[in-house]
């Protein structure tokens, strides 16, 4: 029998202080951030699906909230009361981040109920549904390390023509 592990969760103090913080700045970054990995990607018959809706990501274990929608050109950030949320998405920022690097789908975790849906069913499954076809190479982690991007580097190098030796610099730490 498989005993399920406790999902890490950050400390009650650290959700305390990050509770306290205004929530508008992190939903510009939110925002921000999904403009530059995410919008390239989605398909236009989803931005048409996405437009005008309200939705909030709540990160329970940092106590906070990040509220955002699609304008018809990008994320903007929001701040609006529960009621004219369209869509929350809630799970702890350990989960996020393992949705994020797709080291776990968000079936398992809403299964185990680690993450959660509320508010338009239909719009979450297209939300859901968009996630789970995209590929975000750029959001694992292991693209960023020192030999993994020296080597993106000498395979452009390469391919640009560029000299064996600007190419062994690349080498270099």
């Amino acid at each position: 029998m498989k005993l399920a592990q406790t999902p890490f969760l950050l400390p009650p103090f650290v959700g305390a202080v990050l509770g306290r913080l205004p929530p508008y700045p992190g939903s510009l970054l939110l925002a921000t951030a999904l403009n530059f990995v995410l919008a390239p990607r989605l398909a236009p018959d989803v931005l048409q699906i996405l437009r005008g809706r309200r939705f909030r990501i709540h990160v329970r274990d940092a106590q906070s909230k990040f509220d955002f929608l699609w304008d018809g050109r990008r994320f903007v950030p929001g701040r609006w009361s529960a009621e004219q949320i369209d869509m929350t998405l809630g799970a702890s920022a350990l989960d996020f981040v393992l949705l994020a690097q797709r080291q776990q789908d968000p079936d398992t975790l809403f299964f185990e109920r680690r993450l959660t849906m509320e508010g338009d069913t239909e719009l979450g499954l297209v939300v859901k549904n968009t996630l789970d076809a995209l590929e975000l190479p750029m959001l694992d982690l292991q693209r960023w390390l020192p030999e993994a991007v020296r080597a993106r580097l000498r395979a452009l190098a390469q391919r640009m023509g560029a000299p064996a030796a600007m190419r062994a610099a690349g080498d270099a730490p």
